[in-house]
This record gives structure tokens, C-alpha cells and sequence, in this order.
């Protein structure tokens, strides 16, 4: 069937002059002099999405730490292998940073870097011969730790502070473990048996990992409890994390805890689901604000803490 390309004669216009517009010059980027400061820096940045976003958030995160709230960081072991232990450490120097939840790989390689100094081996090398994760002092230090800490009846990541501390491994200083307790800022850890390398060595005690993850929970909980006000940042734990956190906040909620006005953020590589949706939409519907950005950790998290300092000294 012919059709002849429709008359577009008659379209109905109006002015540009006199609609409204999502995007203006004054919105645009300002460049920057060498030598520029990190307030610079930020005061610097588009006016569009993240640009708005990301200022936002470093006062969200000065405001609550003015007003004494606490800041709370779950991370994955992404964060500890691309080398952003020194600042997390310096954060909690600070007394900026009131808690770290980890998952069971989190202590893995911090626990390597307590030791050796190193950490992250290359999988694709050794899975062939079946050798991945079968590093002996690895496996004998994190689960000698952990069964210490069941006896003990603490949790699984103060036990682990307490052994590093006790064996005085030379890269104690980079331990983010070894650094909160001694700084008497607690650590839990939350583990999915299968999941980490320990769990295939002899010494691996499933009820000691059990006891010592369960008693973590319930600490972070506690941290939840009190989060009114604070803020929580996720970085790099698409699934394990963000899941805890959405049940440590419903047990909260369910024992009577004041938890609705607080501030979240997730930071990772990509969009994952789970938490844009446990950490940034569902926890703050009752109020507050949550964020996400997109990005490589080892860029983000130290501007991130370069101008939440800037802020702070302001």
C-alpha cells in the first residue's frame, strides 16, 4: 500500500523563551584553576543528578557527625583489595566512622594484609589444580580466630581483632580488624557458610562460624537501632549486606526502635537490585534520603572522604 510522508505544516509550536527547561547555564560545570581545592572541587560540579547528589550526601554525613549520629559502613572485600583500608582507618581516628560490617571474604584479606602484607591471588592461575584458596597460614589463622571467639562467647569480628593484635603481625597498622580494636570501634562480620576460602579448611568449625556470625547480627542490630539521624553507606556488597541490613532494620522496627529518619547510600561498580532496593528506596520511605552512585571504589571513596574532611573543617 503507497503512503505519501505526513504534512507536518499544521504542527502546533510554542516559544522556547517561555517553556520551562530541566537543564540551564547556570546548572553547567565550572572550570576549575590549577591548584584547586577539594571545596572547589565539589562546588565545582554540574548541577544535574549526581552533581546534586553527591554534595548532598558530604553534608548529610558532616550533619550527622556534628550532631553526634552515627555513621556506619558495610562494605565488601572489594573495598580492603583495592587499598582504601588507610582512609576507613583514618575515619575512625576521627571518630567519624562508629561501626564496620564485613562479610566473611572482608576478614579473609584483611587478615592477609595483617600478615603478609599482601592479598588476592590470582584464581584463574590455581583453580585448575584445585589449589584456590588453600593458602595453610590463611585458613589456620582466620579459623583458629573464629573458634577462639566461640569459646570466648564474642563475635566474630572482635575475635578477630583480638587474634591479630595478639600474634603482632607487622601490617597490623593496615588492618581495618586490627585497627578497630584497637580503637574500640566494633566490627561484626556476617558470613554465608560455602562462601569464603576458610570454609574448605580442616579447621573450619561451622558452629563456631555460626555462633560468632549470629552474635554479630545482633550487634549490628544494636548499631541499627540507634541509626536515627545517622547514616549507613554500602560499598561494594551487592547482595550479602544489604539483605542484613534490611533485617536488622525490621527487627529494630519490630522491638519498638525510633528508626525512620536516617540517610543511606550505596557505592558500586554498577546498579545492582538488592541494594537499590534494601538500602537506598525501601529503608528510607518513612523518611530521610537515600543515594546512589556508580563507580570505581578507589576513586569515589576517597573523594568521598576528602570532602566529608573539607566539610567538617569548614
Amino acid at each position: 500500500m503507497k503512503k505519501d510522508p505526513i504534512d507536518l505544516s499544521g504542527l502546533n509550536t510554542y516559544s522556547v523563551f517561555d517553556r520551562f527547561s530541566k537543564v540551564t547555564v547556570e546548572h553547567f560545570a565550572k572550570p576549575l584553576d590549577a591548584g584547586a581545592t577539594v571545596r572547589d572541587l565539589i562546588s565545582s560540579l554540574p548541577q544535574q543528578f549526581a552533581g546534586v547528589d553527591f554534595p548532598e550526601l558530604v553534608e548529610r554525613l558532616a550533619a550527622a557527625h556534628r550532631a553526634g549520629r552515627p555513621i556506619i559502613v558495610g562494605m565488601g572485600a572489594h573495598v580492603i583489595k583495592v587499598g582504601l583500608n588507610p582512609l576507613l582507618i583514618d575515619l575512625m581516628e576521627r571518630g567519624i566512622v562508629q561501626g564496620i560490617a564485613l562479610n566473611g571474604a572482608g576478614i579473609v584479606h584483611d587478615t592477609e594484609i595483617a600478615m603478609v602484607g599482601r592479598t588476592s591471588e590470582d584464581v584463574a592461575q590455581v583453580l585448575g589444580s584445585g589449589q584456590f584458596g588453600a593458602a595453610k597460614e590463611t585458613g589456620e589463622a582466620v579459623n583458629e580466630a573464629i573458634n577462639n571467639g566461640a569459646r570466648e562467647n564474642i563475635g566474630l569480628g572482635q575475635a578477630m581483632g583480638d587474634y591479630l593484635i595478639s600474634r603482632d603481625y607487622p601490617h597490623n597498622d593496615m588492618s581495618l580488624l586490627a585497627s578497630a580494636r584497637r580503637l574500640d570501634v566494633p566490627v561484626t562480620v556476617h558470613v554465608a557458610v560455602g562462601t569464603d576460602i576458610v570454609h574448605i579448611h580442616p579447621s573450619a568449625n561451622g558452629a563456631a562460624i555460626g555462633q560468632t556470625s549470629h552474635f554479630d547480627f545482633r550487634l549490628f542490630c544494636s548499631f541499627i537501632s540507634e541509626l536515627e539521624g545517622g547514616v549507613y553507606l554500602n560499598i561494594g556488597s551487592a547482595v550479602l549486606l544489604p539483605e542484613v541490613f534490611l533485617k536488622a532494620l525490621t527487627v529494630v522496627r519490630n522491638l519498638g526502635h525510633h528508626v525512620a529518619n536516617f540517610t543511606t547510600a550505596n557505592f558500586d561498580f554498577i546498579r545492582h537490585y538488592r541494594p537499590m532496593t534494601n538500602v537506598v528506596n525501601r529503608p528510607t520511605m518513612t523518611g530521610g534520603k537515600g543515594f546512589h552512585f556508580t563507580g570505581h571504589h578507589e576513586i569515589m571513596i576517597p573523594l568521598l572522604v576528602a570532602a566529608l574532611l573539607d566539610e567538617l573543617a569548614s
